[in-house]
């Protein structure tokens, strides 16, 4: 675990100072902290106090985009004390920049193709996960003050948790999401995303799963100024997810919803 957090790291900060080599028009890499006393994890009925640290990369090249996370998150006993690292990685190709040709109006800033994976790792005590996925699929760009992207994804997903022999993968199946960063005006902006998934088919034990709504959303505000920094390097505010049928987990299964507001803060550099 803390080799692989170890070279995680370091391949996120290599790419998030690769700016001549990628030709990048423009870069933004974030550390950031948040904290909740309300998460919920499926088949555990009690509400789970979680500290989580995030590296994040997002660039811009002549032809598309890249996103890139790494959050850290640490639970109460509540949750055997556990550590999960959850990567994240996107890359956008702008269908029109490399055609030559606009995709634009009518409220489309462009069309994108996007591409990329989600990994992770738990230690807890009960299911530990090792979710491995594969993501492509078309993106609309929406001509918004900020961004607002919009994408239909296929998903490739596959797991191999305690008490699986080998990886289990389920029934390749749907995500339509949508990330969005809104500026609100006097430093404050409406961030986050929203996925609905997909059923998956039977799960690695032979039981059912359920469509999934994934709701993540911030209201942050800019502390710079006051800080002596430049705007928008370190920002703060309020977060709420609500996750229905969290890892397609049907709603009778105990954490299988959860409703957690956070404190959030971050740093841009």
């Amino acid at each position: 675990m803390k080799h692989f957090t170890t070279t995680v790291t370091a391949a996120l900060l290599t790419l998030g100072t690769a700016q001549p080599a990628q030709a990048l028009d423009w870069m933004d890499n974030t550390v950031g902290y948040r904290f909740g006393t309300r998460f919920a994890e499926p088949y555990n009925p009690q509400d789970i106090r979680k500290h989580i640290v995030n590296l994040t990369h997002a660039s811009g090249h002549a032809y598309g985009s890249n996103y890139m996370n790494l959050d850290i998150l640490k639970s109460d006993r509540k949750d055997d004390s556990a550590t999960e690292a959850y990567l994240l990685y996107r890359h956008t190709w702008d269908i029109g920049k490399l055609s030559g040709k606009e995709f634009k109006g009518a409220g489309m800033r462009g069309l994108g193709l996007t591409a990329g994976f989600d990994w992770n790792h738990k230690n807890d005590k009960g299911y530990a996960s090792r979710k491995q996925m594969l993501v492509a699929g078309p993106t609309l760009m929406v001509d918004v003050p900020g961004f607002l992207n919009i994408s239909l994804l296929a998903l490739w997903e596959s797991n191999n948790p305690i008490g699986v022999p080998k990886r289990y993968r389920y029934d390749t199946h749907a995500m339509l999401n949508a990330a969005w960063g809104i500026p609100l005006g006097s430093g404050w902006s409406f961030e986050g995303y929203v996925n609905y998934i997909g059923s998956k088919g039977r799960n690695e034990f032979g039981g059912p799963t359920a469509p999934e709504t994934n709701l993540d959303m911030q209201l942050m505000y800019d502390l710079s100024t006051a800080a002596g920094l430049k705007p928008g390097k370190l920002k703060a505010g309020i977060e709420y997810q609500y996750w229905r049928n969290k890892f397609g987990n049907p709603s009778n299964v105990p954490g299988s919803l959860a409703q957690t507001p956070m404190i959030r803060a971050e740093y841009h550099f």
